[in-house]
C-alpha cells in the first residue's frame, strides 16, 4: 500500500509540476541552492532558496539608518566573500520588520530593495539585512521573491540552466 500511496504522490507531482509550467506564466525548476547575481555591483554569490522563509535576507555590515529630505535610508557594507571586496551601498529603508529567530529571540531589521539575477531573471527584490557571516550562504530568497518565476527542489542544487547577462566590471553602488 505504500508503494501504491509514492508512486500516487510523485505522479500528482510531476502532473502539479506539468501544469505549472504550461502557458504563460511558466515556472522553472530551481535547487535550494543556486548561483546569483546582486547587478550592483555585479558581485557573485550563493543564494539558499528557502520557500519558508516569506522575505529574501541579505548578508550585511555595518548597517546605518539615516534620515534625508523626510526619507528614511540604510547605508550597509557587502562583502563579497570570494574576492573579500567590499561593496558600499546606500539604498531607501522600505520598511522595518520584526523576525522571531528559531531561539525566540527578537529582531528588528531594515529592508531595502536590490536587483538580482538568477536563472537569467532579473529581480527587483525587497531583503532585510542581517550579518549572515556565520551561514554559508549569504543571500537567502524567500518566496515572494521567487514564487512569480520559480519551483524549489528540495533535493537537489545548482539546477540553473539560464545565466545572468553579463554585468558591467564597475557599476555605481549609491
Amino acid at each position: 500500500m505504500r508503494n501504491v500511496s509514492s508512486i500516487a504522490g510523485f505522479l500528482f507531482t510531476v502532473f502539479f509540476a506539468g501544469v505549472c509550467m504550461a502557458g504563460e506564466n511558466e515556472l522553472i525548476i530551481l535547487g535550494w541552492v543556486e548561483n546569483a547575481q546582486l547587478t550592483d555591483p555585479g558581485m557573485s554569490l550563493k543564494a539558499k532558496l528557502d520557500t519558508g522563509a516569506e522575505t529574501s535576507s541579505l548578508d550585511a555590515r555595518i548597517v546605518k539608518k539615516f534620515r534625508k529630505s523626510g526619507k528614511r535610508w540604510v547605508r550597509f557594507g557587502v562583502t563579497d566573500r570570494e574576492s573579500g571586496e567590499e561593496f558600499v551601498f546606500v539604498r531607501q529603508r522600505l520598511r522595518t520588520i520584526g523576525i522571531v529567530q528559531h531561539d525566540g529571540e527578537r529582531q528588528t531589521r531594515p529592508v531595502v530593495s536590490v536587483s538580482i539575477c538568477i536563472a537569467g531573471h532579473m529581480l527587483d527584490t525587497e531583503v532585510s539585512l542581517i550579518d549572515r557571516s556565520a551561514f554559508n550562504y549569504p543571500l537567502l530568497l524567500g518566496r515572494s521573491a521567487l514564487s512569480s518565476f520559480a519551483l524549489v527542489d528540495s533535493g537537489s542544487t545548482f539546477l540553473a540552466q539560464s545565466r545572468c547577462p553579463e554585468l558591467p566590471e564597475e557599476a555605481e553602488t549609491s
